[in-house]
């Protein structure tokens, strides 16, 4: 009896704890905004909103720091009275999730409007997110680029690929449906795969043209249709690199809104310490080298404003915090050191 009533109160025990879970409690919100327009509607007048301007999000510089500011809907409303064409503009905002007092965060495009007005009225600039990413604080970081990738879906699937027919958004944003065929769009990501090669002793970086001068990644691209996670990671290195992965294992994934909405699969990837001669792929690298401890932890305590030199070339540095690719050599110096 004794066995029976302790399974019985772990069991209501654990109910508990899930029914008072604020992620729990959350999440269903969440669903249910998606779900039902009306309580979504109502969630507006409460909620925080993130503005952008064709997918620029507001930034302001408050002394040394870079804020993302997040307007109630009371100082929205203020500021699209002053602007006649936008009496239906939150009915374009998408929702993008909640804090844990349950206060829905949405986004806004503003691209409509006169952006310096905008950003006159908010003393803030619509700044590209590549840069905005460096210089945020990190809690920030996923609402923007989630924002973002979100927003850019809605502007590209505004028609239906069978119909060719305008397709309607529903108002939290979580899909969009064609009346004349009723065929219903949800948002999508690509699955990227990215690896830090490494043979042992050195790991392996790369950078392509568009990168900014002097920044260094790991290996990255999009799985085929039909792949795996391994087999685009051994094929991704063999074709960029002419390297053959030996054995890899998993790391974490991130969402990345580049160049569109990624999720990307992070990897660590061991090669052979005989077989270490890159042969680069030029259409697709500018560069690609071995580096080894002592030079990764220098370029991870670089800046990219410090990294010119006197004679006008650059050392090398690496992709912001924020980023997975940050998080994979962190971890390659971490087993290094051990």
């Amino acid at each position: 009896m004794a066995v029976v009533y302790q399974a019985l109160h772990r069991r209501v025990s654990s109910l508990v704890c899930r029914l008072h879970s604020t992620y729990v409690r959350k999440m269903r919100y969440l669903t249910q905004l998606k779900e039902d327009d009306s309580l979504c509607r109502q969630a507006q007048a409460s909620g925080t909103f993130y503005l952008f301007h064709n997918l620029f999000p507001l930034v302001q510089n408050v002394g040394k720091k870079y804020l993302v500011p997040q307007l109630s809907a009371a100082e929205m409303k203020q500021i699209l009275e002053r602007f006649p064409e936008a009496a239906q503009c939150l009915e374009k905002s998408v929702l993008i999730g909640c804090s844990d007092e349950h206060r829905p965060q949405f986004a806004l495009d503003l691209g409509a409007l006169d952006k310096s007005a905008i950003e006159s009225e908010l003393q803030g600039s619509f700044t590209d997110l590549r840069k905005a990413l460096f210089v945020v604080d990190g809690k920030d970081s996923p609402l923007l680029a989630s924002a973002q990738s979100l927003l850019r879906w809605h502007d590209s699937h505004q028609y239906c690929s069978k119909s060719g027919q305008p397709t309607q958004k529903n108002l939290a944003g979580s899909k969009r449906v064609c009346h004349a065929s009723g065929v219903t769009y949800y948002p999508q990501m690509s699955p990227v795969v990215i690896a830090l090669v490494s043979d042992g002793s050195r790991c392996l970086l790369a950078r392509q043209p568009s990168f900014p001068t002097g920044m260094f990644t790991a290996l990255s691209g999009f799985c085929d249709m039909g792949e795996s996670v391994e087999e685009t990671v051994r094929r991704e290195v063999a074709e960029e690199v002419g390297l053959e992965v030996e054995s890899l294992r998993y790391s974490a994934s991130q969402h990345w809104p580049f160049p569109s909405s990624t999720l990307m699969i992070a990897c660590h990837a061991r090669v052979g310490a005989q077989q270490t001669e890159i042969s680069m792929d030029s259409l697709e690298l500018e560069e690609a080298r071995w580096f080894g401890l002592e030079e990764i932890v220098e370029g991870l305590k670089r800046k990219p404003s410090s990294s010119k030199q006197d004679d006008g070339s650059f050392l090398p540095w690496f992709p912001p915090k924020h980023a997975i690719a940050h998080q994979l050599i962190c971890e390659w110096v971490q087993q290094q050191s051990a």
